[in-house]
């Protein structure tokens, strides 16, 4: 059974020891500086991959700084849903390859592939504000998401098949699950691009935004979260993903559901039965909070 915040243990995830070494020339002395932004904005943590010039493409120091900012906003309580985004235009256009480049390798610590958090199941919601490029390992990290809010403008896909570049952080493994096999292949052996359109049409994007607002909307998407129950949405998430990626069967994956479910009626249930019996949220109503609600 999976426990939050940890490696998802599918057969992927048994790789090699070596990978990709720190980039040794003028160019680590990025790696002092800030490659990964972040930010609180109410209840929403804000992560935001810091590498511009580059189209923020990610290398091994980058990769690092993602993994404890992901570990520090999923440990903090008063943070109910994390957004990653890209700094300046681009959402992540994948490795850096200058760095791959030069052919040396090293060990990766535990919890991260290549592109740092691609490893990682967060207890909390996951959200990308996908603009710009979304390519290669950076498609792989908008994979890793639970919901993408795409511009408009933005393009996905697999550039890194040009390059004999393989998918090594979950490409192969989440696309077929959110998309279907044929489809996923399509994209995974031709390496085209997808524009935002098509992958709404797809279910690959859940929202289409306007250039420039993703951020904003991802957000305000991420924030509506707060107002469920916090348990109750965090158990039924992690029953959908060992449903998707771990079950045995379908009774494994009902009876997970179940077990991980069921605690959840003395936290909250009964609380939230109560509630309606008193008339909030009658008629389908969401905002439980607010002055409207009225008893029916």
């Amino acid at each position: 059974m999976m426990t939050h915040f940890k490696i998802i243990t599918t057969s992927f995830l048994r790789r090699p020891a070596l990978f990709f070494k720190r980039f040794n020339s003028s160019a680590t002395s990025e790696s002092n500086n800030a490659l990964v932004l972040k930010n609180k904005i109410g209840a929403v943590g804000t992560i935001g991959i810091n590498r511009p010039t580059k189209r923020n493409c990610v290398n091994y120091a980058t990769a690092e700084q993602l993994v404890q900012a992901f570990e520090e906003f999923d440990q903090d309580e008063s943070v109910c849903a994390i957004v990653l985004h890209g700094i300046g235009g681009n959402f992540c256009a994948g490795y850096d390859l200058q760095e791959l480049s030069t052919g040396n390798a090293r060990i990766l610590p535990e919890k991260r592939g290549p592109m740092g958090p691609s490893q990682m199941l967060t207890k909390k919601p996951l959200i990308a504000a996908v603009s710009g490029y979304a390519v290669a390992g950076g498609f792989e990290l908008a994979l890793l998401c639970d919901m993408r809010v795409v511009e408009d403008t933005a393009v996905m896909g697999v550039f890194c098949r040009r390059f004999g570049v393989p998918l090594i952080d979950g490409g192969t493994v989440r696309l077929p699950a959110l998309i279907g096999l044929s489809r996923a292949m399509d994209l995974i052996l031709t390496g085209r691009p997808i524009k935002a359109k098509e992958a709404f049409e797809w279910g690959l994007a859940n929202r289409v935004v306007s250039c420039g607002t993703a951020l904003g909307q991802a957000v305000n998407l991420a924030d509506s979260l707060k107002n469920f129950p916090q348990k109750c949405m965090q158990a039924d998430r992690q029953s959908a993903y060992y449903a998707t990626y771990s079950a045995k069967s379908l009774e494994d994956a009902l009876q997970y559901e179940f077990d991980n479910g069921f605690p959840v009626l003395e936290m909250e249930s009964i609380h939230g039965a109560r509630k309606f019996v008193d008339g909030v949220g009658h008629h389908g109503k969401f905002q439980l909070n607010g002055s409207s609600e009225s008893k029916k």
